[in-house]
């Protein structure tokens, strides 16, 4: 295929990284069609989930550096064969064991976003990568939308099994397309993956977010919490020792100090951590019993067009953006995106009492993750060598994933703080977590208003030891 031809290639790196995408909230809503389905616990179906987020975790930036090192169409068909052997697993699974094994090999695909940035990077046209880095932004953050907004329907009119025979169809015509179009990049770093920074990037990474993920059910003063706690700790300080001491790191330190790689992070963080709890707690809060003294008694498929709003505003501004950001810069876009998350946070602390209010506040925030997704990823891209854009990306992809399950548990323990005598949350327990999420997504404002403005010359050659790589050229 000659290299000018791009448009396809878009489309199987949007179709591969929008199932993804997709997958990640999609089965959220089936939860207790699947636990009552497989004959299992409220505890043990939670690890449908909890797997899936601790596996994307550790492969997103690792497979993400070893498509820098040994090419990246090679990276993602692998990937994508992952995808389709999870999805096709979990489709058949007999049992909960077999299915959370599944949502394991799944989480192999959070290695197609920094994957698919990369290509880009590499084989389109220098004008064309900002806009397209943008499009594939809005897909991806449009992906999840799609997840929670299809999860009822599906359910309802097939079986909670076609929630994963449907990517089944999509991912297995993906990769005989990609097989047969997308080309080798010819864009590669030097050295080798570092086996040990990605075993133990890999165990602080789950020593971390497995205790965010668990701590309502086991307690957050129980041994195992605060003991994994200390563990990611002091993991997370031999892993930056080690990285720093490596001739060849996985992920290199010296990109992620650079001034707007690591400004850039620190927003991903904080964002991350609004949109995921709102994601995880919206759909619920819509969900309650009109008893309850708040809440609108939604159903599964209900909820999820309450959500509707907020996919088409991600969407839609996520290719804006694209549009915008040579005019107005990358963090004009970030700071706006994360304004607009505080923005429809403060709008929900005060105003959810009708079902309107809900869809204003959904479409708000569908902007500003629009905008933010779309920014941040173009901000990282601009910002590091060729080589290592795949490590970096995959990172803030990572980033962004730690800061939303920490926004998740914080806001649970305060919506679970005091509970009704039906053991639903006191409105109040929503009302402060909103206020919560309101300053986090204030706090993302703050550091994105950080990330520097200038312009210096794109480089395109390896970083050699002991030197700080120059910087590409931020808006």
């Amino acid at each position: 295929m000659p290299r000018k031809s791009t448009r396809l290639t878009f489309a199987v790196l949007a179709t591969g990284a929008g199932v993804f995408a997709m997958l990640q909230s999609l089965i959220a809503p089936a939860l207790p069609t699947v636990q009552h389905a497989l004959h299992t616990s409220q505890s043990t179906a939670t690890w449908v989930m909890t797997a899936y987020l601790l596996s994307a975790s550790v492969f997103t930036p690792i497979l993400g550096r070893v498509g820098d090192l040994v090419g990246k169409k090679r990276t993602l068909v692998a990937v994508l064969l992952a995808v389709l052997a999870g999805c096709l697993v979990a489709a058949l699974a007999p049992d909960i064991g077999v299915l959370i094994v599944a949502r394991v090999v799944q989480g192999v695909g959070g290695a197609l976003f920094p994957l698919s940035f990369g290509i880009i990077r590499d084989e389109f046209a220098a004008s064309r990568v900002s806009g397209s880095i943008s499009n594939l932004s809005a897909v991806i953050a449009a992906g999840g939308g799609v997840g929670m907004v299809a999860a009822g329907p599906i359910v309802s009119a097939l079986d909670y099994r076609w929630l994963f025979w449907i990517p089944v169809a999509i991912v297995a015509a993906t990769v005989l397309i990609a097989l047969r179009y997308i080309p080798e990049s010819p864009k590669k770093g030097q050295g080798k993956v570092s086996w040990l920074g990605a075993v133990l990037l890999s165990a602080w990474l789950v020593a971390l977010l497995l205790p965010l993920s668990q701590a309502g059910q086991w307690g957050w003063g129980s041994p195992k919490v605060l003991g994994l706690l200390a563990a990611a700790v002091l993991l997370f300080a031999l892993w930056l020792t080690t990285e720093a001491r490596s001739r060849t790191p996985l992920i290199d330190l010296r990109v992620m100090r650079l001034p707007a790689v690591w400004t850039t992070n620190a927003a991903a963080l904080l964002f991350g951590a609004g949109m995921y709890a709102i994601w995880s707690f919206l759909p619920g809060f819509v969900q309650t019993p009109t008893a309850a003294g708040y809440g609108f008694g939604a159903s599964v498929t209900e909820s999820g067009l309450l959500m509707l709003p907020m996919l088409v505003a991600m969407f839609l501004s996520g290719v804006l953006s694209g549009r915008l950001e040579p005019r107005v810069g990358a963090k004009a876009l970030l700071t706006a995106g994360a304004a607009l998350g505080a923005l429809a946070c403060g709008f929900l602390t005060l105003w959810h009492d009708a079902q309107w209010q809900i869809a204003v506040v959904a479409g708000l925030f569908g902007l500003g993750i629009g905008l933010a997704y779309a920014s941040m990823a173009n901000l990282i891209v601009g910002s590091v060598p060729p080589e290592q854009t795949g490590a970096a990306t995959g990172m803030n992809a990572n980033i962004r994933t730690i800061g939303g399950s920490i926004g998740a548990a914080l806001t649970s323990v305060l919506v679970t703080a005091h509970l009704q005598p039906s053991g639903l949350p006191q409105a109040s327990g929503y009302t402060h977590g909103w206020t919560l999420l309101a300053f986090l997504c204030l706090a993302a404002t703050g550091a994105a208003l950080l990330v520097p403005v200038r312009r210096a010359a794109r480089t395109a050659e390896p970083v050699a030891a002991g030197t700080t790589p120059a910087p590409a050229r931020v808006r």
